[in-house]
């Protein structure tokens, strides 16, 4: 019987954040583990195929084969770009 390993699939929202904690075994992908943990299913407007994921704040490819207590985190797109809000804001103080 293969070693089962605990990981946890992270995605939020501006209004929630899902959080699920499943089995898996060993050897088993993110993309595996995402479509696993259901999370697909109950918040349809994920769509890996854009959306990066990653594993504690650090992008990965789907394939990626996961280790114990890894976090699987699936990112939202950026509303602003953090590099155009920073240099507004220096200009409004600067003025």
């Amino acid at each position: 019987m293969a070693e089962m390993l605990q990981v946890q699939v992270c995605y939020a929202t501006p209004l929630r954040e899902v959080l699920r904690a499943l089995s898996v075994a060993q050897g088993t992908t993110i993309a595996q583990a995402i479509a696993a943990s259901g999370i697909l299913h109950d918040i349809p407007g994920i769509d890996l195929a854009v959306q990066p994921v990653g594993l504690y704040g650090k992008k990965r490819p789907l394939d990626t084969v996961l280790r114990a207590h890894d976090r699987i985190e699936i990112y939202r797109a950026l509303v602003a770009d953090p590099k155009d809000s920073r240099r507004r804001r220096a200009e409004k103080k600067a003025a």
